[in-house]
């Protein structure tokens, strides 16, 4: 696969939690897939589907904003508009080789407005 089929595979992984098309994101994900986040550590695919799945009856839509390659990696900047108008931002490195999604790293990103003025920050407590 090159780095343009990679970013796609990505993207079709992105528009099928948004269309909520779990049989696509079962497809394009290898048996071996792991998931990575500030609140799961290298979970396996059975629990991946299981604990993350039911998210996406919250999700309207994922806009991917950047993808970039670094060999097998997939590095995507999105926002993610949920269906009660909360709106995020995450990155992610998607580990994809071939063909299928064998390792996602997520990134939670911030609230969108962003909740600290432009130049300013938000104090911790």
């Amino acid at each position: 696969m090159n780095s343009s089929e990679r970013v796609e595979l990505v993207r079709r992984y992105c528009a099928g939690w948004s269309d909520k098309d779990r049989t696509l994101v079962e497809q394009l994900t290898a048996e071996d897939f792991h998931f990575t986040s500030p609140l799961d550590n290298r979970i396996d695919r059975a629990t991946y589907f299981q604990r993350c799945w039911p998210n996406s009856a919250h999700m309207q839509v994922i806009d991917v904003k950047r993808a970039l390659t670094d060999g097998d990696t997939v590095l995507i900047t999105y926002e993610l508009t949920m269906k009660d108008g909360r709106r995020f931002r995450n990155t992610e490195a998607i580990t994809v080789h071939d063909g299928l999604i064998h390792d996602v790293e997520v990134y939670f990103g911030w609230d969108l407005p962003h909740k600290a003025p432009a130049g300013g920050f938000v104090e911790r407590l």
